[in-house]
């Protein structure tokens, strides 16, 4: 049994991909900071029969997301599946002429630094399966640039280029590294952009294994 291991756990998105991962049979690690909400969580996936586990870290201390993932694995099964989603916090999004050189440091962390600790951590397990899956989960700003949020505009482009650097290198290993843009906001009614449509198509997008950019739903304008 491989695991699924879901990088900003919480009660929308997450909730619905840790479902949807573990219905197809994975075991399910969830990380965030709070462990009070990893234990809900983890009791929510036990009513659907879904072995799953919480691990608390913070996306922006390296050593505790390393400890975390490392910990997933030994406990649940190797990590077949990442999926890196956490939600940026509202201080990242300052205006642009707002926005000093210290203003970038944490969300260069939390979207750079965070994910290659991330992946450097379930690297080896994947090679060591043969195959893999590494999921990306951005806002529109990844792609489109705001001047109103400019610590995340910045830091999501950077996360791309990395994650995209990575559907190069990884391919010939069977390590598939992608991007899913969710230009708007998730909401429960929306066709293309509700939790349990998201879980789908990531799911999707880990089982066809077709490209790295994908949109949830095309971008306004």
């Amino acid at each position: 049994m491989t695991t699924f291991a879901l990088v900003g756990a919480g009660p929308g998105l997450g909730l619905a991909t840790a479902r949807r991962f573990g219905a197809a049979g994975h075991t399910v690690a969830l990380i965030s900071r709070g462990a009070g909400n990893l234990d809900d969580l983890t009791a929510e996936l036990a009513r659907d029969s879904i072995q799953a586990r919480g691990f608390p870290a913070d996306c922006l201390d390296p050593a505790s997301l390393t400890a975390a993932l490392r910990a997933a694995a030994d406990a649940l099964g190797p990590v077949e599946i990442l999926q890196y989603s956490p939600l940026p916090r509202a201080d990242f999004m300052r205006p642009v002429l707002d926005t000093g050189a210290d203003d970038l440091d944490a969300p260069l962390s939390f979207s750079v630094k965070g994910p290659v600790t991330c992946v450097n951590a379930v690297l080896p397990g994947m090679r060591a399966l043969g195959r893999g899956t590494l999921l990306f989960v951005n806002g529109g700003s990844a792609v489109r640039p705001n001047p109103d949020r400019a610590g995340t505009s910045i830091a999501f482009a950077a996360e791309s280029a990395y994650a995209r650097m990575l559907h190069d290198a990884l391919a010939p290993e069977r390590i598939h590294a992608a991007q899913l843009i969710i230009p708007g906001a998730i909401h429960p009614e929306a066709e293309h952009s509700s939790p349990d449509a998201l879980a789908q198509r990531l799911y999707d997008i880990h089982r066809e294994r077709d490209g790295f950019r994908h949109y949830a739903e095309p971008l306004p304008g």
